[in-house]
């Protein structure tokens, strides 16, 4: 296998645009999308694009008859982030916030780099988030307080986020990724999770999110339930601020997007259970499950808007949320495998398996992991430009762009999040 070269530099976000087309996402009427938004792209776009799919194109024609003229998506614009928070004029960009955080490097990654969170933000989110897992939902114990604050949930979700128009669209999208990441340690995996029992735990803190409908004798003792551990205190607060600040088809659009992610859990625990290593292609199917999806699904939510559910139904999109999520979750498995490799059991991740499945050297299996990677970025990245360039409706295009910053975002953070992370010394 060839020596690893160093990462290609990237034009950097919010500049992801390019990669499906600056002058699409022109007509948006995007936000805040600097001069560097129309960097000459890296990838090209198709010169000509023909006829959207049949059923794209009647969902964009809308209704037709008496008083539908105003239904049409085509037609339809998306509404800008609400310009004042509390009085405060929100940046369009994120500004520095000072000395370059320290970063490390995997040499031939494929990623952009994103410039700093807006540290004002980051501190306020930070602050509510620790006041909601302390006081609101009890999530941890007092010795768990330093993972909980090296997690720095804040920075992350500035960076994934840089649209979202006030701090309170920003905790919607933090409180679900804390809730998320308690139900994983405290039932799967750090903190005192195991395979044995996964499903009942799972199925049961699922109803927090998507309520049990029950009859009379029996809705008090499930809502009683809701209360008996921290993941689903969590799971069921989070959610409460979600729906109340969402439309009822992106609440319903992120209990299915769960729905897959404990799906996800199970397949891996039930491995972990059998000490079963899956062959390569398995472990990618269960990583599309059991990955960050239900994060950058939301992007829609958290920037104030809605992308219409018929649009994000479309096969094209639905491949586009699939590609994101599986890269950013192998972005994960290169981050923290040294961090897995050094706890208690044998854990999965997709170097592992490389090693296992295709004899591979340790090194050669996480070179071959990075290249995987990169694969689906670039996959990625072409699915979003084509769709744009065949869809140009500004819903749809605010949301490429958000979930491509998402993913951008999500890298940012595993390569800036030096307490959690540290790098193997293949170099």
């Amino acid at each position: 296998m060839p020596e690893p070269g160093l990462s290609p530099l990237q034009s950097s976000l919010p500049s992801a645009a390019a990669h499906f087309g600056a002058h699409v996402l022109a007509q948006a009427g995007i936000v805040g999308v600097e001069a560097a938004d129309t960097a000459p792209s890296t990838l090209p776009v198709p010169a000509a694009v023909g006829e959207p799919e049949p059923d794209l194109s009647r969902i964009l024609r809308g209704p037709s008859g008496l008083g539908t003229a105003g239904l049409s998506l085509a037609a339809r614009p998306v509404e800008p982030p609400v310009p004042l928070e509390s009085g405060v004029p929100v940046a369009s960009g994120a500004p520095a916030s000072g000395a370059p955080v320290e970063a490390l490097e995997i040499p031939g990654l494929y990623y952009h780099p994103v410039p700093e969170p807006d540290p004002v933000r980051v501190e306020e989110v930070s602050r509510r988030i620790k006041d909601w897992a302390v006081d609101e939902v009890e999530l941890f114990p007092e010795e768990w307080e330093g993972q909980f604050d090296g997690f720095s949930v804040g920075r992350y979700m500035v960076a994934c986020h840089p649209d979202a128009p006030t701090v309170d669209h920003l905790m919607l999208a933090t409180r679900l990724m804390v809730a998320e990441n308690a139900v994983d340690d405290i039932y799967c995996e750090d903190h005192g999770g195991s395979p044995v029992g996964l499903g009942g735990r799972l199925l049961l803190a699922h109803t927090a999110l998507d309520p049990l409908h029950t009859t009379a004798e029996y809705q008090p003792q499930w809502a009683e339930s809701l209360h008996a551990d921290s993941p689903r205190r969590a799971y069921r607060s989070a959610m409460e601020y979600f729906v109340r600040q969402s439309t009822p088809s992106q609440a319903d659009r992120f209990r299915h997007d769960m729905a897959r992610l404990h799906l996800g859990y199970l397949a891996e625990g039930a491995w972990a259970e059998t000490d079963h290593t899956p062959e390569v292609w398995e472990y990618l199917a269960m990583r599309q499950y059991n990955n960050f999806r239900p994060c950058p699904t939301i992007t829609d939510s958290v920037g104030g808007y809605e992308l219409p559910a018929d649009l994000h139904a479309q096969p094209a999109m639905q491949r586009v949320l699939a590609l994101a999520g599986n890269a950013s979750t192998i972005v994960n498995d290169l981050y923290s495998y040294t961090k897995e490799l050094a706890g208690p059991g044998r854990h999965l991740n997709l170097p592992v398996v490389l090693a296992d499945r295709e004899g591979l050297s340790e090194r050669d299996a996480y070179l071959k992991a990075v290249e995987v990677h990169n694969d689906l970025m670039r996959d990625f990245e072409a699915e979003s430009a084509a769709l744009a360039a065949a869809c140009p409706v500004p819903s749809l295009l605010r949301f490429l762009k958000g979930v491509a910053v998402w993913v951008d975002g999500n890298h940012y953070w595993h390569q800036t999040n030096t307490f959690r992370y540290s790098l193997p010394d293949f170099w």
